[in-house]
């Protein structure tokens, strides 16, 4: 069985809504944080050495690492049935264009934003660093606002893997209130959240609550 070692307040929530998507059958398996430290449970490095979460089994295979998540859900479980394939035709244009957006999204994009995360705790002792952190955090964000102009999705004309995986970027942005001036890309988070598979991954995983 296919299953979602799912995490609160995690990268799993986009792991899971991706599954809900591609009406795959599935189990969670829950792991609570520390309500003091935030950090994930020690159960975890049973299931990966990391302990972080997302990770899955499905029969002997363990993956973690969201983009590869993504990329082997999609490529085991999204096509035939009737189901949208959620990923291009590799070799065409757009496929690349997808992969590029699964390597994006915690190689470059999520950088800045963690950082900002983590430099906000500092209080007073961060602030030197905030500018440059802003500053990247505007290019990136920008640069995905830019992207998303005219666009419902973030490759083609339908969801694809790549709006899974840059749906942590947005959903970031939102918590530390940077999204008023990137209208495109507050209306597509807005769009992603109307979506019924978003909200059953929601109801099943818990809303997020990241602390700024």
């Amino acid at each position: 069985m296919l299953t979602l070692h799912h995490l609160n307040d995690s990268r799993s929530q986009r792991i899971l809504w991706l599954l809900e998507e591609l009406g795959t059958p599935y189990e969670i398996k829950r792991y609570q944080r520390d309500a003091t430290t935030r950090l994930a449970p020690p159960e975890l490095t049973a299931v990966h050495p990391l302990g972080k979460s997302p990770v899955i089994t499905d029969g002997g295979i363990t993956i973690a690492e969201s983009g590869a998540i993504v990329d082997y859900l999609i490529r085991t479980y999204g096509q035939g049935n009737g189901k949208s394939a959620m990923m291009p035709t590799p070799g065409s244009t757009d496929y690349e264009t997808y992969n590029e957006w699964l390597h994006y999204s915690e190689g470059s994009a999520m950088l800045p934003l963690m950082l900002n995360l983590y430099v906000s705790r500092l209080k007073e002792a961060g602030a030197p660093l905030h500018p440059r952190i802003d500053s990247e955090m505007a290019n990136h964000l920008g640069y995905v606002d830019g992207a998303l102009k005219g666009k419902e999705f973030f490759v083609g004309t339908s969801l694809s893997g790549a709006d899974i995986q840059m749906s942590f970027v947005g959903e970031m942005a939102k918590v530390f209130e940077k999204l008023a001036p990137y209208p495109n890309l507050a209306a597509w988070l807005t769009r992603m959240h109307a979506r019924p598979a978003f909200q059953r991954s929601v109801e099943k995983g818990g809303a997020y609550r990241f602390a700024k």
